[in-house]
């Protein structure tokens, strides 16, 4: 097992990891931009560096820095989290190249599930459903009309590179195909300095489910089963739940299946979520992979019991899963919200500044993430997040209920946050029943809402 480990991420993410670095008896080290230099997390590391200015190119993403604070504190390993570099291959070679261990997949496996229409091809020849597209990217816009009239209007353009929504546009006739392609394409290129994009036929109204898979370098692939982040707004998680409600078993066990087939066919290591759309007939189509940790990857540790950071870490150390597939049960019903630095009656603009107060929720069943504490200054340059708040019972009606009371007790105050609309979706009759999909919030809440 390793001695220590420097953690290259900040936030929730990074207190998260150094809680399973103690568990484990191993030391952490964490780096923090000057943003960051009075966050209260930084405290229980064993060490911290900081690494340079606020901004992120010249800290959190300033691959040389990171490397530099790894050798110097004398780490045998690096957990990435979520975010920033966890998915960058480059990153993970380098690591390695200077013998420090990254927590996570190799980057050969990185880029072939990381580039979204390569993932795709893989996932065609190892039978694994897929929307109907382009066969790859597609650089000219006389092609993608001509794909776009096989396959059927409307259509999303996506960033091969791309994730979080960004790089994605829907075109429902010619014309604006020509402009979301160059608009995808821009957008693409200034989030991951690549502007590939490639075609998927557009499923109206699809639930969003995903997989969690956990593979060792032993040759064994287990899935955690299933979340369902069906709720949204542009692309952007707000809830997410496991097990999927209403999800029939048969169409449970394939989707899982197919994730590990997948896991498998890229000689995969580490944790990873397969990423699926579930049309209103319950065929689901596979669309992209994520490399990484999930933020909302608590929802499955308390519905299986499995602390998949520390599972993350011991499999990089080279020991074998701690579970088979036999052991991996669904018990209860698991719930997350994440609560967002942000004004939901201002088109989620970002709320950033000093938290007065913070009063989290407890009591059976509760549980927060977070790295925020009152008197927390929300810096404006990062992601918004402030925690993520999740409840656990036996039932689904037991764990809304429960979401109920403990998103009535948490306060925050000093910034603008996403509480309020989450006290009205768990209120929201279409949600207990268990109704939405993808353009839930955007159809019923936020019809002028803009990125769609």
């Amino acid at each position: 097992m390793f001695q220590r480990i420097l953690i290259a991420n900040r936030g929730e993410i990074a207190l998260r990891v150094i809680r399973a670095c103690k568990d484990l008896g191993i030391q952490s080290v964490a780096v923090y931009s000057e943003a960051d230099r009075e966050a209260p997390y930084l405290r229980l590391a064993d060490e911290s560096i900081c690494i340079g200015p606020g901004i992120a190119s010249e800290s959190y993403l300033n691959i040389p820095r990171i490397i530099a604070a790894a050798e110097i504190a004398d780490v045998e390993a690096i957990h990435p989290g979520y975010g920033f570099l966890s998915e960058n291959p480059h990153f993970a070679e380098i690591c390695r190249s200077c013998n420090i261990q990254f927590i996570g997949p190799s980057h050969e496996s990185m880029r072939m599930l990381g580039n979204k229409s390569q993932a795709r091809g893989l996932a065609i020849a190892n039978k694994v459903p897929v929307v109907p597209g382009s066969d790859g990217p597609i650089s000219d816009d006389a092609r993608a009309i001509e794909v776009a009239h096989q396959i059927g209007f409307p259509v999303l353009i996506k960033a091969a590179a791309g994730g979080g929504g960004r790089g994605m546009r829907v075109a429902r006739n010619d014309i604006s195909l020509r402009t979301a392609l160059q608009q995808a394409r821009a957008e693409a290129e200034a989030a991951f300095k690549d502007g590939t994009v490639y075609i998927e036929k557009l499923v109206e109204q699809p639930r969003h489910i995903e997989v969690q898979v956990m593979a060792d370098s032993h040759g064994e692939v287990v899935y955690l089963f299933e979340r369902d982040c069906s709720l949204q707004r542009r692309y952007q998680k707000l809830v997410e739940e496991s097990p999927a409600p209403g999800l029939p078993v048969e169409v449970r066990r394939k989707m899982c299946e197919a994730a590990v087939r997948l896991l498998k066919a890229s000689n995969y290591v580490n944790a990873a979520t397969c990423e699926f759309l579930l049309d209103k007939d319950f065929n689901f189509y596979f669309i992209e992979a994520n490399t990484r940790v999930q933020v909302e990857h608590p929802v499955t540790e308390l519905v299986t019991g499995i602390d998949i950071v520390r599972e993350q870490i011991r499999i990089a150390a080279g020991l074998p899963l701690s579970f088979t597939q036999a052991d991996v049960k669904i018990r209860g019903a698991a719930i997350e919200c994440r609560i967002n630095a942000e004004d939901p009656d201002n088109n989620f603009r970002p709320s950033p500044g000093k938290i007065e107060q913070f009063i989290v929720p407890g009591g059976f069943g509760v549980r927060v993430d977070t790295h925020a504490t009152a008197g927390y200054r929300i810096p404006p340059n990062y992601d918004s997040l402030v925690a993520k708040l999740l409840v656990y019972q036996s039932t689904r009606d037991e764990a809304i209920a429960t979401m109920r009371r403990a998103l009535d007790e948490f306060l925050i105050t000093g910034v603008h946050t996403t509480i309020p609309i989450h006290r009205r979706i768990f209120r929201d009759q279409a949600f207990l029943d268990g109704k939405v999909d993808t353009t839930f919030l955007e159809r019923n809440y936020f019809p002028t809402l803009p990125g769609k």
